[in-house]
C-alpha cells in the first residue's frame, strides 16, 4: 500500500507540475515514479499483477508519464512552439506503436516455443531447439521501462534545459532500441530459426516411443508443492531396470522432479496423452490422485496401479477413488485390512502387498544413543484440508513438546515440519514460526565444542549439485531447458548415489552434537534424518509408518481429544508408540526409555507392527515391487493379445451374402 500511495502521489504531483507548470516538481515527480516502477518489478510482482487487472498496466502508466511531460513542455513553451514539439509527439506515438508490435511478435515467438511435448533426459536435438530470446524481449513491462527510459529522460531534460534536441535524441534512441528488439524477434520466426512445429514434434515423440519401447511408467499430476510425492518413487522405479518413463501433465512440474536418469515426458494435452495407447507402455504407477488421473485411466491398453505417496491411518489412505485402478499396491497387511474395513469398493483380490521400497535406505536400530545427546526428530504433519485438530500437533502441542525437549540438556532436536504447514490454516504457520524461534533461542543459550572448520560439506555439496542440477542461463525457457537437459551421461545415477551418501556424512559430521537444527531444505531428506535420530515424535501420518522400518522408538501426539485407549484403537499405527498429550507431560519418561532400553516397553510391539505395516523383510520391498510390476505387465500383455484377437476375428453375418432389408 505504501508503494501504491507513493506512485499515486508521484503521478498527481507530475500532473500538477505539468499544468502549472513547475519544472523542479516535474523533474522530481517523474524520477520518483520511475523509481517506484523499478521497485514494483523488482520486489512487488503481486502489485504489478493487480495493476494489470485494474487496466492500469505498465503501458498505460508509461504513456501517462510521457503525456504529462509533453503537456508540461507545451505549457512551458510559447504558442508558436507547439509545431516544434509535434515531431516529438509523432515519435512517441511511433515508439508506442513499435512497443505493441514487439509485444505481438513476442507472443508469436513464445507460441512457436511452446511445444506439445516437454522432455528431460531425452536427446531432442532433432527438434531444432535453441536458446531462448533475451528475457528483456519477453517481458513487456521490463522492456517498456528500459526501451522507453531514453524518451522519458529526454523529455525531462528538455523541460529543464528548454532544448528540444534532448527530447528528440531520447525519442530517437527509444525508437532505435524498439526497432532492434523487433528485428531480433522477427529473426526467431524464420523457418530455420524456430523449433519444430506441433506435427513434427508429435511425429518425433511417436518415433521416440517406438525406439525406446517403455514398459512401465510413473504418472503424476499435481501442484507445485506436491512434487515430493513423485520424487519418493524415483529410485524404486529406476531400480526396476528395463525401460521406465515418467509421465507428467503440468509444464511447471518438469524442473521440480528430482535428479534422475529416467526419461521424463510432459504431455499437457489429453490428445497428446492418448498417443500412449499406441505405445509399448504396459503399466503406470500412480503415487497420488488428481483430477487429470481420470484422463489417463481411459487408455485401455495400459494397466494402472495406485501406490500412494505414503500410508497412514488417515481416511486419505483408503480413498474411494482407489477402486478406479486395476490394482492397489500397499506396504503390508495393515493397509489391506484398512481397505476392507473402509468398504470403499476396493476388492481384496486387487490389493497387492509390495512393502515400501524407498525404506531400503533406512538403517536399522543399533542400540541406545552412544553419544552425549539423544537426537530427537520432531516431524509433524500438516493441518490437512478438513481442519481436523487431530491432524497436526503443531497448533495444539508443538510449542509444549519443543519446550519439554529443549529443557533436557542431553537432547539434540531436529525439527522438520511438513512442506505444506500453514498452507490451509494460518494458525499452523504461526505455530511453526514460534517453534523455530524457540529452537533459535535455545541454540543461543547453548555452547560447546564444534567440529574443526572444514570445507568438506561445501565440496561435497558442489559435487552433488554438479551432478543433479543443470546449469541454466538467466531467462532460459522450457525449450532451452530441454536443450540443456538432454540424455544423461552413462553412470550418472550411480555417481549421484555415491555423492549423496558422501554429502550426508560430511553434513552431519560438520554439525555440533549439541546444536538443535531446523531442517527445511531439500537436503538432508526425511530418511537421512531417520538415520541419525534416536527417537521420532510425529502425528498420525505416513512418517511413523516409514520410521518403523528402523525399529527405533517413536511417539505420537494425541491432539484430537480422544482418550488414549480410544486413540490407539482408532489408529492402529499408534499401537507401538508412546502417546503424548498436548501438555507434553510424558516427554521426560519417553527420553528415559530411549536412553535405557530396559525401560522400553514397546520393543516387541514395534517389531510386530513393522511386519503388519511394511510386510516381511524377505524378499525385500524392491523385489516385491519388481514382482508386482512384472505380474501386472503380464496381465497387460495378455489383455492386449485378447483384444487383438477380437479385432481380427470375423463377426458372424458380416461380409456374407446379401443384406436383408
Amino acid at each position: 500500500m505504501l508503494v501504491l500511495a507513493v506512485l499515486a502521489a508521484a503521478f498527481t504531483a507530475q500532473a500538477v507540475a505539468a499544468l502549472r507548470p513547475h519544472v523542479p516538481l516535474l523533474l522530481v515527480s517523474t524520477a520518483v515514479s520511475l523509481a517506484v516502477e523499478g521497485v514494483l518489478y523488482r520486489w512487488q510482482p503481486d502489485m504489478v499483477a493487480l495493476f494489470a487487472k485494474s487496466h492500469a498496466d505498465v503501458t498505460v502508466r508509461h504513456v501517462l508519464r510521457d503525456l504529462l511531460l509533453v503537456v508540461g513542455l507545451l505549457r512551458l513553451g510559447e504558442q508558436h512552439r507547439e509545431t516544434q514539439y509535434a515531431p516529438l509527439v509523432a515519435g512517441l506515438l511511433a515508439f508506442y506503436a513499435l512497443h505493441c508490435t514487439v509485444q505481438a511478435v513476442s507472443v508469436l515467438v513464445r507460441r512457436t516455443r511452446t511445444l506439445p511435448v516437454l522432455t528431460r533426459n531425452i536427446d531432442a536435438s532433432a527438434l531444432r531447439l535453441s536458446p531462448a530470446p533475451a528475457a528483456l524481449l519477453r517481458r513487456p513491462g521490463h522492456r517498456l521501462l528500459v526501451f522507453g527510459l531514453p524518451a522519458t529522460a529526454g523529455l525531462t531534460a528538455t523541460a529543464v534545459t528548454d532544448d528540444a534536441r534532448c527530447a528528440a535524441a531520447g525519442v530517437a534512441l527509444a525508437l532505435l532500441l524498439a526497432s532492434a528488439g523487433l528485428c531480433a524477434l522477427l529473426l526467431r520466426l524464420l523457418p530455420g530459426r524456430r523449433p519444430a512445429g506441433e506435427r513434427e514434434v508429435l511425429d518425433w515423440f511417436d518415433a521416440w516411443l517406438a525406439e525406446y519401447r517403455p514398459t512401465v511408467g510413473l504418472y503424476f499430476s499435481g501442484g507445485p508443492s506436491s512434487a515430493y510425492q513423485a520424487n519418493m518413487w524415483l529410485e524404486p522405479l529406476a531400480g526396476l531396470g528395463g525401460r521406465p518413463v515418467i509421465v507428467l501433465r503440468e509444464r511447471f512440474m518438469v524442473p521440480r522432479i528430482a535428479a534422475t536418469d529416467i526419461p521424463v515426458v510432459c504431455l499437457p494435452k489429453v490428445s497428446t496423452l492418448m498417443r500412449l495407447e499406441q505405445s509399448t507402455l504396459q503399466v503406470l504407477v500412480h503415487p497420488s490422485n488428481s483430477g487429470k488421473t481420470s484422463q489417463v485411466l481411459r487408455i485401455p491398453t495400459i494397466k494402472h496401479a495406485f501406490v500412494n505417496h505414503g500410508e497412514s491411518d488417515k481416511l486419505s489412505s483408503c480413498n474411494p477413488y482407489a477402486k478406479a485402478y486395476d490394482e492397489v499396491w500397499v506396504a503390508g497387511p495393515a493397509a489391506r485390512e484398512r481397505y476392507a474395513l473402509a468398504e470403499v469398493g476396493v476388492e481384496d483380490k486387487d490389493v497387492v502387498e509390495i512393502g515400501r521400497p524407498q525404506l531400503d535406505a533406512v538403517r536399522p536400530y543399533a542400540g541406545p544413543p552412544a553419544g552425549a545427546c539423544v537426537t530427537v526428530l520432531y516431524a509433524p504433519t500438516w493441518e490437512g484440508w478438513d481442519g481436523n485438530p487431530g491432524n497436526t500437533s503443531v497448533v495444539a502441542a508443538g510449542e509444549n513438546l519443543v519446550r519439554a525437549l529443549l529443557a533436557d540438556p542431553g537432547v539434540r532436536l531436529l525439527y522438520k515440519p511438513h512442506p505444506l504447514t500453514g498452507s490451509v490454516d494460518p494458525r499452523a504457520g504461526a505455530a511453526d514460526r514460534r517453534v523455530r524461534e524457540l529452537i533459535r533461542a535455545a541454540n543461543r543459550e547453548r555452547s560447546g565444542a564444534r567440529p574443526a572448520p572444514s570445507g568438506e560439506p561445501a565440496r561435497r555439496a558442489a559435487e552433488l549439485d554438479r551432478l543433479t542440477t543443470a546449469a541454466f542461463r538467466a531467462g532460459a525457457d522450457q525449450v532451452e531447458r530441454m536443450l540443456v537437459q538432454s540424455a544423461p551421461e552413462p553412470g550418472r545415477a550411480q555417481a549421484v548415489a555415491r555423492a549423496t551418501a558422501a554429502w550426508e556424512e560430511a553434513y552431519w559430521a560438520s554439525l555440533p552434537e549439541w546444536e538443535h537444527q531446523v531442517v527445511t531444505d531439500v537436503r538432508p531428506d526425511l530418511y537421512a534424518c531417520f538415520n541419525v535420530a534416536d527417537l521420532l515424535i510425529s502425528d498420525v501420518s505416513s512418517v511413523i509408518s516409514d520410521f518403523l522400518a528402523s525399529g527405533k522408538p517413536y511417539a505420537v501426539a494425541n491432539t484430537g481429544g480422544l482418550p488414549e485407549e480410544a486413540f490407539r484403537a482408532a489408529f492402529p499405527t499408534v499401537a507401538a508408540a508412546t502417546v503424548l498429550t498436548p501438555d507434553a507431560a510424558g516427554v521426560p519418561a519417553l527420553l528415559e526409555a530411549v536412553r535405557d532400553p530396559d525401560k522400553d516397553e514397546f520393543v516387541t510391539a514395534r517389531a510386530e507392527l513393522k511386519r503388519r505395516l511394511l510386510g516381511p523383510a524377505v524378499p525385500t520391498a524392491q523385489q516385491r515391487f519388481a514382482a508386482a510390476v512384472e505380474a501386472l505387465c503380464t496381465a497387460a500383455r495378455e489383455h492386449r493379445d485378447r483384444a487383438a484377437r477380437r479385432l481380427t476375428a470375423e463377426l458372424p453375418g458380416q461380409r456374407r451374402g446379401t443384406l436383408i432389408p
